[in-house]
């Protein structure tokens, strides 16, 4: 924010910043600043100001001036400022007109009903109004309206200006307190939209009551009671039995009282009133118990009770959905005076005085940043363009590629395309297949009986070698794996002696057991294919499988003589 000051200051626009005050009877004259993210009180002071509540101004304007001057210097605020001010309400009221008449004359003839009051016999009036939102008929209009004497405007502006500031708005207290009970949220049940209620204001010189429906303002009562000349309980007395009365015109599912003088407690007021309505207070005043808003640290224990809705309410920003607002701050027409008079520019609460001269640079500066960046912007515009369609010709290339590869898949050898219903039927049988060999295999092996190599591959095609004492042995064998594997077309493919010696396997006229065999469902072909594998590396096979010999192997046959009988004693079964 310094550096774009600094900024602002050198090219001739002045700034300023918006600070909120409030004439408070009981409390004085009060500073203020919200920090609306965290809706607590940034920063506050007060100081001693008399109030004629009688003549309902200031009673010295000299004090005036030195307590806001104090405000400034105890806040660190620059003095050269604008400042908008919260007043006590002098007048209010509602009226009705008639559509046809322009605002200038409805605003000459409330001026004519405010005259008719004592306080504005000796002063003239200045008057806020607007529409009420609350229609009476199609050819009448419903204004509320409030008035402030000009005198005191002309003179709270004057002493500002001596000390540097300037006035920019002014408010009654009426429509402050409204915005401050909606900025803290106490009366969020009451001002929900349709739902009625009553506002029962207690000041010095009597009470008021609003008659609300939701946010907007329906009707205006005013009594007025001489609250300094009752003692003790009889001023509550007093104020309750009139009220009683009041209410009994407007009713309302809630009334909210709130006091605004220190002689009188809002919290006794509403434990002795008689309504049916849910009654609910705020003690505005010496009595109150607890802020209406947390104050940051920053603020002095001191100030915290003594921070006034009022103030609350004239600092805190006005929502779109908040109708009433009055400002007494006329804006006049200026004729003719210097051309290079500054003209004010509002940001948010900031507040720009730029000249002619001044405006003139900050729109050739601003010309020149934004037509630089087009022109550039047109330069590169037929370059880039020209590369961006290179790549989008290279990716359309790059599509077509993929869609024709697309479409060779799609459009090829349907029987050539993976079926994984046939798949997983294939897989089931062949493992069903291998399955039952594996059950055969270990319930037909014989105890005299060894295998030595066994086969069985996805295509059903099974390998059985092995070595038996007996040839009865390895036809019990034999049987009982054609029993078990029907439709298998096993056959006994080998059967022979161990040794091609036969003298060595003669003993006492009688052959030694010792017979090798091979029991399979392959060809030729197939079984040739299969000896070119090594036998170290069968058990390696990813289509068979090993079986080890479930006994300890034959015994080592006698060594004979040798014999002219050699050759292989093994004939070819096929089994049926």
């Amino acid at each position: 924010m310094v550096a774009q000051s600094n900024i602002l200051s050198q090219l001739g626009v002045k700034s300023k910043g918006t600070v909120y005050m409030s004439v408070t009877p009981g409390v004085g004259l009060e500073m203020i600043q919200l920090d609306n993210t965290t809706k607590t009180v940034a920063a506050y002071a007060c100081r001693p100001l008399d109030y004629n509540e009688t003549l309902r101004e200031l009673a010295d304007y000299n004090q005036f001036k030195e307590a806001a001057q104090e405000l400034f210097e105890e806040l660190h605020i620059i003095p050269k400022s604008n400042v908008v001010l919260n007043m006590p309400m002098v007048s209010f009221g509602i009226a009705e007109r008639p559509l046809i008449l322009s605002d200038d004359a409805v605003k000459e003839s409330l001026i004519s009903d405010v005259e008719q009051s004592y306080v504005f016999k000796r002063h003239e009036p200045v008057v806020a109004w607007t529409d009420s939102n609350s229609s009476v008929s199609n050819d009448m209009r419903k204004i509320l309206y409030t008035a402030i004497q000009k005198s005191v405007i002309d003179n709270i502006s004057a002493a500002l200006t001596e000390i540097g500031a300037t006035l920019q708005g002014m408010e009654m207290s009426l429509t402050s307190l409204l915005k401050a009970l909606d900025y803290s949220g106490v009366t969020e049940t009451q001002m929900k939209d349709g739902i009625t209620w009553n506002l029962m204001l207690i000041g010095s010189s009597g009470y008021y009551i609003i008659s609300m429906v939701g946010k907007n303002i329906v009707d205006f009562y005013e009594e007025p009671l001489a609250i300094k000349t009752f003692e003790g309980d009889e001023i509550y007395n007093a104020i309750c039995s009139s009220a009683n009365i009041t209410l009994m015109s407007y009713p309302a599912n809630y009334l909210y009282i709130v006091s605004e003088t220190n002689m009188v407690s809002a919290e006794l007021i509403a434990k002795k009133i008689n309504t049916e309505s849910t009654v609910d207070y705020l003690d505005n005043n010496q009595f109150k118990k607890q802020e209406l808003i947390p104050a940051s640290l920053s603020v002095l224990p001191d100030y915290v009770l003594k921070i006034s809705a009022n103030s609350i309410g004239i600092a805190a920003p006005r929502t779109r959905n908040y109708p009433v607002k009055f400002d007494f701050i006329q804006k006049q027409a200026v004729t003719g005076g210097d051309d290079n008079e500054p003209v004010k520019i509002s940001i948010g609460e900031n507040e720009f005085e730029i000249s002619p001269t001044s405006a003139l640079k900050i729109s050739g500066i601003a010309c020149a940043i934004l037509v630089v960046p087009v022109l550039l912007l047109m330069m590169l515009l037929p370059k880039t363009a020209q590369n961006s369609s290179a790549k989008v010709q290279e990716i359309n290339k790059q599509i077509a590629s993929i869609d024709d590869e697309i479409k060779k898949f799609s459009d090829g050898n349907k029987s050539n395309q993976f079926n994984e219903q046939d798949s997983i039927k294939t897989t089931l049988e062949n493992n069903k297949t291998k399955l039952m060999s594996y059950s055969a295999l270990g319930a037909s092996v014989p105890k005299t009986l060894w295998i030595t190599y066994f086969s069985a591959q996805n295509n059903g095609l099974i390998d059985i070698q092995g070595e038996a004492e007996s040839v009865e042995d390895v036809y019990a064998f034999f049987r009982n794996m054609k029993d078990s594997l029907l439709n298998s077309n096993l056959r006994l493919h080998k059967l022979q002696l161990i040794s091609d010696n036969v003298d060595e396997l003669v003993e006492d006229g009688m052959l030694s057991e010792g017979y090798e065999f091979e029991i399979t469902n392959m060809s030729e072909e197939e079984l040739g294919m299969t000896e070119e594998v090594p036998q170290e590396e069968k058990g390696n096979n990813k289509n068979t499988k090993n079986v080890s010999k479930k006994s300890t192997p034959p015994k080592e046959l006698p060594k004979q003589k040798s014999s002219k009988r050699s050759g292989n004693y093994a004939k070819e079964v096929t089994g049926k």
